[in-house]
């Protein structure tokens, strides 16, 4: 909290501004969205995090966590709610949602006109029934089904290196990497390394059979490769180009974050491309999404979709704009002509 209290205040930020040619001064500015609701599953430090976040971007925060942590959750919110009270926000800015059932999750996500705006932080299931349950808008977050191309022209010590950071470093978060592509001019030398080097890491590779030539792997199954582990597991393919990477993680992919390793700038640039996700990696891990490491100070969440946020969101993500104009006495005409009514 200490951290993110000294960050910037994003709110009243100019994001751009002119002066038009008739005088009339147009800015636009930063504004909190309102109010926030945030439905999240195991660990109470998101409890203190949102509240921290929602409310140094001027929003109030209605918090929904898992029913495991309802004692902890209820304590935290009582210590920030008395330490709102000598100041002049509202102890109420912060507020947990009671009750243990799913039925206060429904009265949350049925809030529309009392909530601004759902963001749901927990696993995929948790994730689609938000999005497909609420009527409040929601920002979807946080489901990482995240690949990692060894290209053609990588450097394939390179290449070890940043599959096991990506898959065996914390594989239980949403930045891991779930699939490994191998483009087939590299697959005879590059494979054997790879599936040993994850073999000593503990990560078990779901794979075609016909992968076991060059070291251990499990049958898979199509469903492997849309699946987000978050353990040591990892789905593999050999594919014939770097198009069909991209086919492949368009198909299979969450639009999270998706890296490419390789010495060649042609083809990096053609996938940053092509690749239509949130975060795309050159020559390094896919764990680096995420906002602290982005500089941001802390983040709420990362957004696999494309509005209103993407990526990680930090305190300018909690907040919308608003055009505000300033003149001296100006008038429209139905020409669309301006003409100022005092002064020349």
């Amino acid at each position: 909290m200490r951290d993110i209290a000294d960050l910037p205040d994003p709110v009243g930020e100019v994001v751009r501004g002119s002066t038009l040619p008739n005088g009339l001064e147009l800015r636009q500015l930063r504004v909190p969205l309102g109010v926030i609701g945030i439905i999240y599953e195991g660990r109470p430090n998101v409890t203190v995090d949102g509240a921290a976040l929602c409310l140094k971007s001027g929003n109030a925060v209605m918090l929904r966590g898992s029913s495991s942590a309802y004692s902890s959750n209820t304590a935290l919110v009582a210590i920030m709610q008395a330490a709102l009270e000598p100041t002049e926000v509202p102890s109420g800015a912060v507020q947990l949602v009671p009750g243990l059932t799913r039925d206060s999750v429904k009265e949350l996500m049925r809030a529309r006109g009392l909530v601004d705006v759902l963001i749901p932080r927990g696993g995929a299931s948790l994730i689609n029934s938000v999005v497909e349950e609420s009527t409040v808008p929601v920002i979807e977050t946080g489901v990482g089904n995240c690949h990692v191309y060894v290209d053609a022209d990588a450097d394939l010590d390179l290449a070890v290196e940043i599959l096991l950071n990506a898959k065996a470093q914390r594989p239980s978060v949403c930045n891991a990497a779930e699939t490994l592509l191998v483009h087939a001019d590299v697959a005879e030398s590059f494979l054997p390394r790879a599936l040993a080097a994850l073999k000593e890491a503990g990560v078990t590779v779901h794979a075609d059979p016909g992968m076991a030539v060059h070291g251990e792997v499990v049958p898979a199954t199509e469903e492997d490769f849309f699946t987000e582990y978050l353990s040591l597991d990892i789905a593999a393919a050999v594919v014939g180009s770097l198009e069909e990477a991209v086919a492949h993680i368009r198909k299979y992919g969450s639009g999270h974050t998706d890296a490419i390793v390789t010495r060649s700038q042609g083809a990096a640039r053609r996938f940053v491309q092509l690749v239509d996700s949130a975060a795309v990696a050159v020559n390094a891990s896919t764990r680096f999404t995420d906002g602290g490491e982005f500089g941001f100070g802390a983040e709420i969440g990362i957004s696999t979709q494309k509005l209103h946020a993407r990526g990680p969101m930090g305190l300018p993500e909690l907040t919308s704009t608003k055009w505000v104009y300033t003149g001296e006495g100006h008038l429209r005409t139905s020409t669309g002509t301006v003409i100022p009514a005092c002064g020349g």
